[in-house]
C-alpha cells in the first residue's frame, strides 16, 4: 500500500503560526486555533505540513483502503484559508447559507478572511461536522 501523504508531523504548532505571512493571515490563523480548540475541545497538531487539525479518527472504505486523518481542522494557505470539515458540507445548507462570504469544495471551506465570516456560526458547523463524522468511525484526541 502507498504511504500516505496526508498524516500527522511533529511540526510544533506554534513555530508553524508564527512562519505565517503575511501577518493579517497569520492573526486570522491564530485566532482559528482557538475557535477550533474551543469548538473541539481537542489540541492542535499539523497534518500534512500544512494543515492544523484536531482529533484524529481512522477509517476504512468498502473499498479496503483504509487511513488516518486530523477529524476536523484549518489550513491558512496563500490564496485563502481553507476550513476542513469531514467528512463534508453536505447536510449543513443552514448554517452555510447564515456563515457570509466562502466557497465550497466537498470537504473543504474556502474563504478569504476570518472577518468575512460569522465565526458563530462556523464554530457550530465544526461541532456539526464532528458530530456527522463520529456517526461514521470513532474520533479520539490521538
Amino acid at each position: 500500500m502507498a504511504d500516505l501523504k496526508t498524516k500527522a508531523s511533529g511540526t510544533d504548532v506554534e513555530t508553524f503560526l508564527a512562519g505565517i505571512e503575511p501577518p493579517a493571515k497569520q492573526a486570522d490563523a491564530r485566532a482559528l486555533e482557538q475557535l477550533f480548540r474551543r469548538a473541539t475541545g481537542f489540541s492542535p497538531r499539523i497534518w500534512a505540513g500544512s494543515i492544523v487539525g484536531y482529533g484524529r479518527y481512522r477509517y476504512t472504505y468498502e473499498s479496503g483502503h483504509s487511513g488516518e486523518m486530523c477529524a476536523t481542522g484549518f489550513s491558512a494557505r496563500k490564496a485563502n484559508i481553507v476550513i476542513y470539515v469531514l467528512p463534508g458540507y453536505a447536510n449543513f445548507e443552514d448554517q452555510l447559507s447564515l456563515l457570509g462570504k466562502h466557497k465550497l469544495g466537498k470537504a473543504c471551506l474556502y474563504i478569504n478572511r476570518l472577518s468575512d465570516i460569522d465565526t458563530a456560526v462556523l464554530e457550530e458547523i465544526i461541532r456539526a461536522g464532528l458530530e456527522d463524522l463520529a456517526t461514521r468511525w470513532p474520533i479520539t484526541a490521538e
